[in-house]
């Protein structure tokens, strides 16, 4: 660091992205991007757009907006665009995290969590996830701080129940919870619906994992209109044209092509249970899943040398993690069928 860095950051530990290998070519199955291409339609979308760069987007991507809200059934105005799903997290976290409201969160999840609370200067606690990894929401109800819970999980992939979350939603009425959903179409039930009846409530959704647009980094954060109002105040405090005109483009057609995305959720869902069938048939312990990864583990071989042996011997990216709890598992992205049978055969060759 240089002499000039502010003294407020020496703690800091920025958040550490998946790896993005440029050595050669791998099976990517570390980052929970999709397999499958945008739409075509998708594609001539942003073309177009591209020859009118010249001009700013529109702040609000009203355009977007409102076909989000016609898709997901809620108001536009309960609905903001951002620059991914990451946005939204920090933008909520900065509004309604505080000394007198502190963070929340389990202590095996999204790794962002952490760094933009310390990047916020927030106080945050992780709570322990119980024995076999689901969220216990007892340690959430009435817990009467801030609470940020991914759903489904990650890296878990286990999902709450739409009841559960209620609870937590019902026994907190003077604080905010923030229910990501990075993962929620391929298997678990969203919020959104409780959107009306809870003040609190705040979802963040992505069009990253389901609709194929990691690298165009949209997000969006859907609440009731003061809460979206809070939001929009910030952003337009530091970044009012934080999505640009050729994703809001994207955004817009990949929503008039939804059937396409939902198919391919399909096919990754039905992917991922092939996996875990054939994981458990070598005697993998499976967590599981509904999202579109799983978290794995083996008795006859530890999680660094499994994942080190399929990166160097077999151009086979998986993601491991160097936590306590966790570091004997490794999260493997469900690609395409050839993919996973790719995977699944290395894996065998590196058991024998």
């Amino acid at each position: 660091m240089s002499r000039f860095f502010s003294e407020k950051f020496d703690s800091l530990m920025p958040y550490t992205p998946g790896e993005q290998p440029k050595d050669k070519k791998y099976i990517k199955l570390n980052t929970n991007e999709s397999p499958f291409p945008p739409s075509p339609e998708t594609l001539a979308a942003a073309e177009a757009e591209l020859k009118r760069l010249q001009l700013y987007p529109d702040p609000d991507c009203s355009e977007l907006g409102r076909a989000y809200a016609d898709l997901i059934g809620v108001r536009a105005e309960q609905v903001m665009i951002t620059n991914g799903s990451d946005e939204v997290l920090n933008l909520a976290f900065l509004a309604y995290a505080d000394e007198e409201a502190p963070l929340i969160m389990p202590d095996i999840t999204y790794g962002f969590y952490t760094s933009v609370a310390e990047y916020n200067r927030v106080s945050y606690e992780e709570i322990p996830l119980k024995d076999d990894f689901t969220i216990d929401i007892n340690d959430y109800v009435a817990a009467h701080k801030t609470i940020v819970i991914p759903n489904p999980n990650a890296p878990t992939g286990i999902a709450l129940e739409l009841e559960d979350i209620e609870k937590i939603l019902a026994s907190n009425p003077d604080n905010m919870v923030i229910i990501d959903e990075a993962y929620v179409d391929f298997g678990a039930e969203s919020a959104v619906s409780l959107i009306d009846k809870y003040e609190n409530l705040l979802v963040s959704q992505t069009f990253s994992k389901s609709r194929s647009m990691a690298g165009a980094r949209l997000g969006v954060a859907i609440a009731n209109e003061n809460v979206i109002q809070d939001l929009n105040t910030l952003r337009y405090a530091c970044n009012p044209y934080n999505v640009n005109r050729v994703t809001a483009a994207l955004g817009v057609a990949a929503i008039k092509t939804n059937s396409y995305y939902e198919n391919n959720c399909r096919t990754i869902a039905e992917n991922r249970e092939y996996t875990a069938d054939r994981l458990k048939e070598m005697d993998f312990q499976v967590i599981p899943s509904k999202s579109n990864f799983l978290l794995a583990k083996s008795d006859r071989i530890s999680g660094e040398e499994l994942y080190r042996r399929l990166k160097d011997e077999k151009g086979i990216l998986i993601r491991h993690f160097n936590k306590e709890r966790i570091k004997e598992y490794n999260r493997i992205t469900i690609g395409t069928r050839e993919d996973m049978d790719a995977f699944l055969k290395a894996v065998e060759e590196v058991l024998v």
